[in-house]
């Protein structure tokens, strides 16, 4: 059973403030570099192209023509939430023109509201087989739960937990960031320890093998984090303590 916490009073400070930007500002480039990545490789070259240079696009270049719209309506959809939506915890931002945050809100729901049907019909035909499927598919359930959520809280003016649920979705949408990351170090990880011939698309494989699960896992783990040193509605699950009615009026 699962409830979400009453929000804890915080009061935040000037300090806290200046730390908050150096985050920020690492999340918002490093989103930026994964979109401009996206649209260099696949604007220009196509799937079947960057298929041929190895890479997360060998699962899908040669299936069907469905399964192949669905993963550039995934990948445009994606990088359009990917692109607004650090933007969205700009504080500046929501000062200045509450219309732009609500606007760039509207681009950052629909993206995902499409993206994430995309990325499920994607996860039937992964690579890597159930890990695939129950690691990614699982990702765009959530992805799509977590931000109609979101979206739902900001409609009935309950901005606590519009926010705390627009962190777990946005979470969710760096996925994307976190997955090269990992990638990353898993790769430089068997290379560093391998001995003899290296074969690079046993290393790739071998690494993409836990990414279905490891790329937004963690991410919910920091983003409930955050929520919970924000103040905000935390997630938990286990039910909310009973409250004894003859203790309310004490």
């Amino acid at each position: 059973m699962t409830s979400t916490t009453a929000p804890v009073a915080t009061t935040p400070t000037a300090r806290t403030g200046r730390r908050g930007r150096v985050p920020w500002a690492v999340v918002l480039l490093t989103s930026l570099a994964i979109v401009g990545y996206v649209v260099a490789t696949y604007a220009q070259a196509g799937l079947p192209i960057a298929a041929s240079q190895g890479g997360l696009s060998r699962t899908y270049a040669e299936r069907p023509i469905a399964i192949q719209v669905a993963f550039y309506v995934h990948i445009v959809t994606a990088s359009l939430a990917l692109l607004v939506g650090p933007f969205q915890f700009s504080t500046a931002l929501r000062r200045r023109s509450l219309a732009v945050h609500r606007w760039t809100g509207r681009v950052y729901v629909l993206g995902i509201a499409v993206g994430s049907v995309a990325a499920f019909v994607m996860s039937f035909v992964s690579s890597i087989a159930f890990d695939g499927f129950f690691g990614f598919g699982s990702l765009a359930l959530l992805w799509a739960w977590t931000t109609w959520r979101g979206y739902h809280a900001a409609r009935n003016r309950d901005l606590p937990g519009h926010r705390a649920w627009m962190i777990r979705s946005f979470a969710l949408t760096y996925a994307a960031v976190t997955l090269r990351a990992w990638l990353g170090v898993l790769i430089a990880l068997q290379l560093l320890t391998a001995q003899g011939p290296v074969d690079g698309t046993r290393i790739f494989d071998t690494a993409y093998a836990v990414v279905p699960f490891l790329c937004w896992l963690p991410n919910l783990v920091v983003a409930e984090l955050l929520i919970r040193r924000r103040g905000l509605p935390s997630y938990r699950l286990t039910p909310a303590p009973a409250t004894d009615p003859r203790s309310a009026g004490a």
